[in-house]
């Protein structure tokens, strides 16, 4: 396997894991559908403003999916959707920071979300690194 070949691959599989959280999310809301965890962590003490925000998250799940869906559909057509991963692993990265706003480093650096924010945090920039790289030998 070459170098763009795996690159290609490691692409598809990133956009599959983020369709699968993005239909986690979309599908399921703020208690999900629990491929990640169990849906009972939420207690509803105001139900329409629940109603509200969960809305709100299905549709951040939804763009989440359609992120996922523009990774893999690059990975198969790279020269036509390398600016645009470069982009979206920008984004990605972008969003990781947003993370540490929440001020609790005993959540942020947990096991439950530290590797999220690895991924996102170095991940994808070295990501968005092998896209460029990549694409200067295709010219």
């Amino acid at each position: 396997m070459n170098k763009t070949n795996l690159l290609n691959a490691v692409v598809v599989i990133i956009g599959a894991a983020i369709i699968f959280l993005g239909l986690n999310i979309g599908l399921g809301g703020i208690r999900t559908l629990g491929w990640q965890s169990t849906r009972d962590f939420v207690a509803i003490t105001d139900a329409a403003t629940f109603h509200a925000q969960d809305s709100h998250i299905r549709f951040i799940g939804g763009v989440w999916f359609g992120v996922g869906a523009v990774f893999m559909i690059g990975g198969f057509a790279m020269r036509r959707f390398r600016s645009t991963l470069i982009i979206l692993s920008a984004m990605i990265a972008i969003a990781g920071l947003f993370r540490l706003s929440g001020m609790d480093t005993e959540v942020v650096f947990s096991s439950a979300i530290a590797p999220s924010l690895t991924f996102e945090l170095v991940g994808f920039p070295l990501l968005a690194w092998w896209l460029m790289v990549s694409g200067k030998r295709d010219v």
